[in-house]
């Protein structure tokens, strides 16, 4: 060993990366490897039950970050590396999973069109009716609000500090002012 270099099992993780990046020495790699393979190994072994096909994940997750390591920027190295064997965990198990062809029964029990549109439709107008309450005085619009959570007369009286006829008033003049404005949607659906 030469004078003022660092044995790699002293230097952290961040030196042996700018290391490989400059130097592609595989030991700074190996020294990678021999720190994180356990936890990347039971990281795909919670995947898979599967000791084998947790272990083939495992060498392909060090082989990606073998080809990929010039794109690492810095960060934490083993999450770098925990995301790229979750993605192979999840590659994997799609190709494992056979592909299904839907029954003649189950394409029929599909939504037609015009269900989708219609429910499209209904999306369309809740979101305008979300809209529209925001222009209401804050009086009605709170009422209206808290109506719609289900909350009682008394009960909104209450969080309001209004009395109960109050609320009664602000409710059905918000009401007819969101009715008034929706009506032409409305008539629509």
């Amino acid at each position: 060993m030469s004078i003022g270099v660092q044995p790699r099992t002293e230097m952290s993780d961040d030196e042996l990366i700018v290391r490989f990046q400059q130097t592609r020495d595989t030991e700074c790699f190996a020294e990678l490897f021999a720190r994180y393979r356990r936890q990347v190994y039971f990281a795909c072994k919670g995947f898979f039950s599967d000791g084998g096909a947790a272990e083939d994940a495992t060498q392909e997750t060090f082989l990606r970050a073998y080809q990929n390591m010039h794109r690492f920027s810095g960060g934490n190295f083993g999450s770098w590396l925990m995301r790229i064997a979750k993605n192979i965990c999840i590659d994997s198990w799609r190709k494992r999973q056979p592909e299904t062809e839907l029954e003649p029964t189950e394409a029929n029990q599909l939504p037609s069109t015009e269900v989708l549109d219609r429910t499209s439709d209904l999306r369309l107008a809740v979101q305008q009716v979300v809209q529209e309450m925001q222009g209401l005085p804050p009086e009605q619009r709170r009422c209206v609000e808290m109506k719609i959570e289900g909350y009682s007369y008394e009960e909104t009286a209450a969080s309001t500090g209004l009395t109960v006829q109050a609320v009664k008033s602000h409710l059905q003049n918000g009401r007819r002012t969101l009715w008034l404005r929706m009506k032409g949607t409305l008539s629509q659906l």
